[in-house]
């Protein structure tokens, strides 16, 4: 099965950058859907990008688009999340995760998930 390992969190200031990653190993012949969710402590599961391997197609919540950038190198099996003019209400633990089609950004509909990756962005 799919195993995923985020790396990249830190502590930056707002109006910062970071860039997340995430490896995957694992994969079948499969295409998958691939995205990047945040939880904050005492706030709900929010899904942030989400992408499909087999395609180009990119999606973004409201709250990050123009913001943060969803990429993948499929030959290194590593997806990115390029997190521009960070502000202090993106601080959250970031999570990968993994999921056949079809593509959403539900936490619930993802079955393969990473141990997450921490942001902080101070004012």
């Amino acid at each position: 099965q799919v195993q995923l390992v985020e790396s990249g969190g830190g502590s930056v200031q707002a109006g910062g950058s970071l860039r997340l990653s995430c490896a995957a190993s694992g994969y079948t012949e499969r295409d998958y859907c691939m995205g990047w969710f945040r939880q904050a402590p005492g706030k709900e599961r929010e899904g942030v990008a989400g992408i499909y391997t087999g395609g180009s197609t990119t999606y973004y919540a409201d709250s990050v688009k123009g913001r943060f950038t969803i990429s993948r190198d499929s030959a290194k099996s590593v997806l990115y999340l390029q997190m521009n003019s960070l502000k202090p209400e993106d601080t959250a633990m970031y999570y990968c995760a993994a999921n056949l089609p079809p593509c959403t950004l539900v936490g619930g509909d993802f079955a393969y998930w990473g141990q997450g990756t921490q942001v902080t962005v101070s004012s």
